[in-house]
């Protein structure tokens, strides 16, 4: 059993994402019961044959008692073992069960990627709360990942983006071929709760989080491969169950209600646990939607920087339990063992990040072609060495040159059509510019951003 053991961690040593295999998970299973049984058998057979008969009955007793502690103890770490991957394995299954109506796309493990240089995963905060009717998501931040070395640059959307378009291949095209209009404001975490709620026009139920995967792919230029969604009210117990994150809080925060009269998160460098960032992220006390934003992005670098495996295993049963609730994807289960190598390439790689905020983007009536030409220059300089960016960027290139997003002859399936570089026609009470922003480059990392 010790060989085996050995041997079956060497090779999670080179491929750790091999133990999120179902295979993988019933044999530590399989094995975890083995070794509790063996454990139990050896003590027991041990107590009869030293024959504790020939004991006093009060010797008896207390051997007997002795004997029945030590076989729970050496079963117990089995049974841990065993519990544990079970609820993993259930967790998985749960969060990654396919929508309804919906085919999975086969995961080849000699290539799970199919080719692509670049993966782009939209990761989405909803506020379901008791007050309101269906999902807003109201912090959308697409990461686009570089498959060979990790460089990743989030993008954030505001939540009041406006009349954004979809491709041709979508339904709500033909419903909004001006950009998206519902409920006369058009604000872009309406989509998902729009598209969910109109099933006749999406043709079917439960596509809201396709709709949003358009809608925001389209603005960007990029292919959006996978989604997550995290209920916001949820992410606080995430936090809690890993112990609090810590984050260079720039002033004070003030949250709850529309004066912050719940509490204030103090400036500094402070561990801040569930509730605190929750508000951290959300609070509009004093602030707009854009500060928000940033501080949205510090919250998921201080994610992906300080929340290690050793982690996530010592306190994995509350993880779970947070993570039952409030996560969901459509991630096929067989490409997380891939999702493990690739995420911890991002751990130690460069991640930049770019928000379409005022004055970059006047969020009212977008510039459509800034957006994607924005976008396509920050994935380039994400290729780059830092100290070698200011010497060799090139002018921005023009909004039709999806593939220049990509290294020289590769394959990138993720670049979609370009939309028409015409922006949205100015609406009531817009103002009627030709040009509503500058071309700023506004790509910077969140060492610099958050203070990491």
């Amino acid at each position: 059993m010790l060989v085996t053991l050995v041997v079956l961690v060497l090779r999670l040593k080179d491929n750790a994402g091999a133990a999120l295999r179902g295979s993988t998970m019933t044999a530590i299973m399989a094995g975890a019961a083995a070794c509790a049984l063996a454990w139990f058998a050896l003590v027991l057979l041990s107590f009869v044959a030293l024959r504790p008969q020939r004991l006093t009955q009060t010797g008896q007793v207390v051997s007997g008692i002795v004997a029945g502690v030590l076989c729970v103890a050496v079963m117990a770490p089995f049974a841990f073992t065993a519990n544990t991957i079970r609820t993993a394995s259930q967790l998985l299954d749960d969060v990654t069960a396919p929508v309804e109506g919906s085919t999975p796309v086969p995961v080849r493990a000699e290539d799970p990627w199919n080719g692509r240089t670049r993966v782009n995963f939209l990761l989405i905060g909803g506020d379901a709360a008791g007050n309101r009717l269906g999902v807003r998501t109201d912090s959308m931040t697409v990461a686009s990942v570089n498959v060979a070395t990790g460089n990743t640059v989030l993008f954030s959307l505001p939540r009041n983006l406006q009349y954004v378009r979809f491709p041709p291949s979508s339904p709500l095209r033909k419903v909004f071929p001006n950009g998206f209009n519902a409920e006369g404001q058009g604000l872009l975490n309406s989509v998902w709760y729009y598209a969910d709620n109109n099933p006749q026009v999406m043709g079917g139920k439960n596509k809201g989080a396709q709709a949003l995967k358009d809608a925001i792919g389209y603005t960007l230029g990029l292919n959006i491969d996978y989604y997550a969604i995290v209920d916001m009210y949820g992410f606080a117990a995430l936090i809690d169950a890993v112990g609090g994150l810590k984050i260079r809080v720039e002033q004070d925060i003030r949250w709850g209600g529309k004066f912050g009269t719940a509490g204030t998160i103090k400036a500094g460098y402070r561990t801040l646990d569930g509730e605190e960032v929750l508000w951290y992220g959300r609070s509009r006390v004093d602030s707009d939607d854009f500060s928000r934003m940033a501080r949205q992005r510090c919250v998921i670098g201080a994610l992906a920087q300080q929340v290690t495996p050793a982690t996530v295993l010592a306190n994995f049963s509350k993880i779970a339990a947070a993570a039952r609730h409030m996560f969901r994807t459509d991630i096929p289960r067989d490409l997380l063992e891939h999702l493990v190598p690739l995420g911890m390439k991002v751990r130690s790689a460069k991640i930049t990040s770019l928000q379409f905020v005022p004055p970059l983007i006047y969020t009212g009536n977008p510039d459509w072609a800034k957006i994607r030409q924005l976008t396509k220059e920050a994935i380039r300089e994400s290729m780059t060495d830092w100290g070698a960016v200011a010497a060799t960027a090139s002018p921005m290139t023009s909004a039709g040159s999806a593939a220049s997003a990509t290294p020289s002859g590769s394959h990138s399936p993720s670049a979609s059509p370009s939309p028409s570089p015409s922006r949205t026609p100015v609406v009531a009470g817009a103002s009627p510019r030709s040009t509503p922003t500058t071309n700023d480059k506004a790509a910077k990392s969140l060492t610099e951003l958050c203070g990491f």
